[in-house]
């Protein structure tokens, strides 16, 4: 019966957040609950060659901590660029900036990397083959070594302690 069950659910936590996810954003119904369940069990089904060895969740609370540390940096990132796009362009200061990586899981990084991007005003470019070192480019960059510190502090150190890499 487990064997059954893994099989169905190879990531139960990812179909339970779909589930969920499916039923608040197209209100409760039992069509809505039966057609979600499918997708739950069908989509991580589906996308399992595609994904990497993930690490498992060891501080739950912490990862909570860090989805809203995140949603509250895209917000304030949002007004930010917008407020720099509408100023005057001789303001900016582009640059990319190469970060040394402390994350050694694959997962981890692509976690980190696609928070860099999802912020609005920095987009990571590039990850060094030996996975070491991250490219990003940042659309206004007064001090690098501030930058860096700021993305260790707000989003490499929690991955760390979420996945204890």
């Amino acid at each position: 019966m487990k064997a059954l069950f893994e099989r169905c659910f190879p990531s139960p936590s990812l179909s339970l957040l779909l589930w969920l996810t499916w039923l608040l954003l197209n209100g409760f119904s039992p069509g809505h609950a039966v057609l979600g369940l499918v997708l739950a069990v069908l989509l991580p089904l589906g996308t399992r060659p595609f994904w990497p060895n993930v690490p498992g969740i060891r501080n739950l609370p912490r990862l909570g901590g860090f989805i809203l540390v995140v949603l509250w940096d895209i917000l304030v990132a949002n007004l930010s660029v917008a407020r720099k796009v509408l100023g005057p362009l001789g303001d900016m200061r582009p640059a990319f900036v190469e970060m040394p990586l402390s994350l050694e899981d694959d997962f981890a990084i692509a976690l980190l990397t696609s928070t860099v991007s999802l912020t609005p005003g920095t987009v990571s470019a590039d990850v060094s083959m030996d996975r070491k070192t991250l490219l990003i480019h940042a659309l206004d960059v007064d001090d690098e070594q501030a930058l860096i510190e700021e993305i260790r502090q707000r989003y490499e150190r929690p991955l760390k302690e979420i996945f204890q890499c």
